[in-house]
């Protein structure tokens, strides 16, 4: 944690559904194109910010209804993976679907579904049961809705698990178990689970540098 000392900041922005400056459809982007797994700083970020300078920017795709009711092939200039977008879409629906049921803003759906979502049945949640959304990109968006949990993904587990062992914990069997460790003993740690999330992520080196280095200018944004 002492190597990551933007993770604070950035996680407290995270709680407040303040990523990509409290854009919640630029929110769900960024979670889509994360889903199949390519480089986040060097592959999903520049092109949700491309799609942001095209889209959003120019009027043309602004809002969860927006996006619903694109056709997806031709964003696909943007993002080639059509199982992406195809993510973006239903889980904009949905949440434009809370938008005018409670009289909402975008950021607010957001965070409405995300305090609602549950853990344990995951998969009946209305976003969570949409085809090529697992449980990495539906706690990806729970964290994003302001909600204080962990991925368990590859890298988390893999750092975490480390550190596990060297305390003597028994490694969780599951990945909804994984979660719920991890959130019962982030209070002992003196930070918050979505911190040592991110911590896991920042701390990877790429060309010698930590992430937390070589993306410092760009954290701040995102």
């Amino acid at each position: 944690m002492q190597r990551v000392p933007m993770v604070h900041e950035h996680c407290d922005r995270c709680l407040a559904g303040a990523r990509w400056h409290s854009n919640a459809l630029l929110m769900v982007i960024d979670a889509a194109f994360d889903s199949i797994g390519l480089n986040y700083f060097q592959s999903v970020v520049p092109k949700v910010e491309l799609f942001r300078q095209r889209y959003v920017e120019t009027g043309k795709i602004r809002t969860l209804e927006d996006l619903a009711g694109a056709d997806t092939s031709g964003l696909q200039e943007i993002w080639k993976n059509a199982r992406s977008w195809k993510v973006a879409r239903d889980i904009a629906y949905h949440l434009a679907s809370l938008k005018s049921k409670y009289s909402l803003d975008d950021r607010s759906a957001l965070i409405r579904w995300a305090q609602k979502a549950p853990l344990t049945g995951w998969e009946k949640d209305a976003v969570g049961s949409i085809s090529g959304v697992g449980i990495n990109t539906y706690q990806y968006l729970r964290m994003m809705g302001g909600i204080d949990t962990v991925m368990p993904d590859k890298i988390v587990k893999k750092v975490l698990f480390e550190i596990l062992r060297e305390a003597g914990i028994k490694l969780p069997q599951s990945d909804i178990e994984f979660v719920q460790l991890v959130e019962r003993i982030a209070p002992a740690t003196g930070y918050r689970a979505i911190e040592l999330c991110w911590m896991t992520w920042l701390v990877q080196s790429e060309a010698g540098l930590s992430r937390t280095e070589k993306y410092a200018a760009l954290l701040p944004k995102i």
